[in-house]
């Protein structure tokens, strides 16, 4: 059966429903998403198996070297589950626990207990999963781009469902794009990274973008991510497996315990692209990070404050990138959502000089205010980039994207529109000047205002006031006298009229 994106959509979304009032909000994506994750890999394992008890026969047609998926332990298949109308909680548990027995890739993916939940009955759960079988969800039947926007639309709305807490993992997708047109021009075997993944949207992107944009397969590509939340990672790792890409996601803290690094130089592995949306203005383990292994915080002998830790990640970026001057073959470029603050803080001015005299600053991109779920301030984008072309050299472009032109208002927050993303790439790719929304500026000009990189210091962005026809202005001015005197002449006829002084 045939089935369109918006129709998946609306299907999937109504898992929601079947839940709803039987678990918080917050939790509809620790239930769902490995449901239909495990839906998806049932289906397609069970038409590969098919495929290969046909070839290989039954004592061989289940060896794992012969899938590209996880192998369905036997009893466990999709209709197996379907099939079962009591205690089932326990049997989904059991399901999800074989799984991960069968494929030791798994551990620590499915991190849901249905019997814990107790308001999820076998009534709902056993509507859940019968509601899931109405579409097959294997690649022939659902192409893996479809199937994985589809899952990436399920995960921003729960994000959404979960208003200010879902911003914690899910940034708005016009500025994931965004962040990947910046750093774009992609290669075969480049890697891509985001050390605090979230639900793996960025690298999502990434992928899309080489596949639709440049016609690039994005399975030779490399994608990597850390996350400290290990459910929201888990989803980051079932988000990469639904739309088909290969992908590590590791857990911990990226500042405090960095888990992707060269051993035997304690050094921090480098990538020709890193993606980031990190927790702004958030906590960060200053005390134990001043003798940092992997010299990462050492732009200046004070390091940033320890309830402010915004420099110490975009630090910690910086040093995951690909250098010529550390010997690497080429440049490596980033992208980081940044609060605004982080672009004039006085005391922090110390930090963009490191980053502006070492020329690794490429552009600062002003969005509006209101574009998260979970923050409300103005944010901009930050463009590193280690190797930047020779006519770029000793310059930042500034592009103000915070006017009205660049989005447009929802009920509850603001979206970029896509002309307003054109607008700005069109600009960064062109190394455009245009009046009040971008402009190159010498690194000179920044050093005069002691580094400080307030977009407004360098583009206006005042409204132009409107050129004065003085004539029309004075007509109208005497027209409105006129009118004056003739209303108060008739008041005097009136008062007089009354013997009223």
């Amino acid at each position: 059966m045939a089935i369109s994106l918006e129709e998946l959509d609306s299907h999937l979304f109504k898992c929601a429903d079947i839940i709803r009032d039987a678990v918080d909000s917050t939790d509809y994506k620790e239930y769902i998403l490995p449901l239909v994750y495990y839906k998806s890999i049932s289906d397609e394992f069970e038409k590969q198996y098919e495929q290969n008890l046909e070839e290989y026969g039954k004592d061989f047609a289940r060896r794992q070297n012969l899938y590209d998926i996880p192998v369905v332990p036997e009893g466990y298949l999709w209709e197996d589950l379907r099939a079962v109308s009591d205690n089932v909680d326990q049997a989904l548990n059991e399901a999800f626990d074989a799984l991960t027995e069968e494929n030791p890739e798994l551990q620590g993916l499915f991190r849901a207990d249905y019997i814990d939940a107790a308001a999820l009955d076998d009534d709902r759960l056993g509507k859940l999963v019968e509601h899931l079988s109405k579409y097959d969800l294997d690649r022939d039947s659902i192409p893996p781009d479809m199937l994985g926007e589809a899952y990436m639309d399920l995960v921003r709305h729960f994000a959404e469902e979960e208003g200010k807490s879902g911003g914690q993992f899910f940034t708005p997708p016009q500025i994931v794009n965004l962040c990947v047109r910046l750093v774009d021009e992609f290669e075969d075997g480049y890697n891509f990274h985001d050390p605090t993944v979230g639900s793996g949207g960025m690298l999502i992107e990434a992928a899309r973008y080489y596949r639709e944009e440049q016609g690039g397969d994005p399975t030779k590509l490399k994608f990597t991510g850390q996350e400290i939340n290990p459910d929201i990672a888990a989803i980051a790792k079932m988000n990469l497996s639904v739309n088909g890409l290969e992908g590590t996601i590791k857990r911990e803290d990226s500042l405090s315990s960095p888990q992707f690094t060269n051993d035997d130089d304690n050094e921090l592995m480098r990538f020709d692209r890193v993606l980031a949306n990190f927790p702004f203005s958030a906590d960060w383990a200053k005390s134990d990070l001043q003798d940092d292994p992997y010299d990462r915080f050492d732009w200046h002998e004070k390091l940033p404050r320890a309830d402010r830790g915004d420099y110490a990640f975009i630090m910690h970026m910086a040093e995951q990138l690909n250098d010529p001057d550390r010997g690497d073959e080429s440049g490596g470029k980033a992208a980081i959502v940044i609060p605004h603050g982080v672009l004039f803080r006085k005391h922090e001015a110390r930090y963009r000089k490191h980053m502006l005299e070492n020329d690794m600053v490429e552009a600062i991109v002003g969005l509006p205010e209101n574009l998260f779920q979970n923050v409300g301030i103005p944010s901009a984008i930050l463009v590193l980039n280690t190797d930047k072309p020779a006519e770029r050299e000793g310059e930042v472009q500034f592009i103000h994207a915070a006017d009205e032109a660049f989005y447009e208002e929802l009920s509850n927050q603001n979206k970029l529109t896509d002309e307003g993303v054109d607008h700005v790439v069109k600009n960064f790719q062109e190394w455009t000047t245009e009046d009040r929304v971008s402009r190159t500026v010498s690194l000179d000009e920044i050093r005069e205002n002691e580094y400080n990189l307030n977009i407004a210091l360098y583009v206006d962005t005042t409204e132009p006031e409107e050129d004065i026809d003085v004539a029309e202005e004075l007509a109208k001015l005497r027209e409105k006298q006129a009118e004056r005197d003739e209303i108060e002449s008739r008041m005097t006829q009136h008062m007089e009229a009354l013997d009223y002084e």
